[in-house]
């Protein structure tokens, strides 16, 4: 689903969960409603269509009236996928990702992320996921920032993962991916060097 780590399905096959699990509708009711850019525009900055814009957007309305998600209710939503695990850390980190301008709640513009990593090229997906690895948003990540990001992703996966990797180990790969993607060994990884490394893998996954 859209709020998955791979998000690998369509927005309308998640968004029946939205109303299910909203705690407070007597908040959501005086909640400020929202509506998207016109679809014309929203279609020049995505890899939708007008057809299926209107077909994602009229489930999205159907289960979240106000048109915006806050960050509670998608932990919540997000819960659902990873029930032997912990995902309140990783979906907080991917919250910020998506909360481009950081008001605290997600609206529909938040397809064009979704556009980028179900149909983007390569290099906006690997543009995406720096940014979600780029926590406090400085243009740079740092070994504490992928430490975060990747015991958050062990906490996810929870009883799935056996056995259960220690702290220990998590730092031990962060080292490994540090050495590989600081090319210039200054202890930050720039966008450049993140996308470099992480083509020449993937070009090393193609051919082997």
């Amino acid at each position: 689903g859209w709020v998955s780590p791979y998000l690998t399905q369509s927005w309308v096959e998640t968004t029946q969960h939205f109303l299910e699990y909203n705690e407070d509708e007597e908040q959501e009711s005086t909640t400020v409603r929202y509506h998207p850019e016109n679809l014309e525009q929203l279609q020049s900055q995505t890899h939708f269509s007008r057809q299926e814009l209107q077909l994602i957007y009229r489930g999205f309305k159907n289960d979240c009236p106000s048109g915006v998600v806050n960050e509670d209710t998608f932990k919540n939503i997000y819960a659902l996928f990873f029930p032997l695990g912990d995902s309140s850390k990783y979906a907080q980190f991917l919250f910020n990702a998506f909360d481009k301008d950081k008001n605290g709640s997600l609206s529909f513009e938040v397809i064009c992320d979704l556009s980028v990593l179900l149909r983007g090229t390569t290099e906006e997906k690997l543009n995406w996921a720096f940014n979600l690895y780029d926590i406090n948003k400085d243009g740079q990540i740092t070994k504490e920032e992928m430490l975060d990001i990747l015991k958050a992703i062990y906490d996810l996966m929870g009883k799935s993962i056996h056995p259960r990797l220690k702290e220990e180990a998590v730092r031990q790969h962060v080292r490994m991916f540090f050495q590989k993607m600081d090319i210039n060994q200054d202890g930050v990884v720039t966008i450049d060097e993140f996308i470099d490394c992480c083509q020449k893998v993937w070009l090393v996954f193609i051919f082997n």
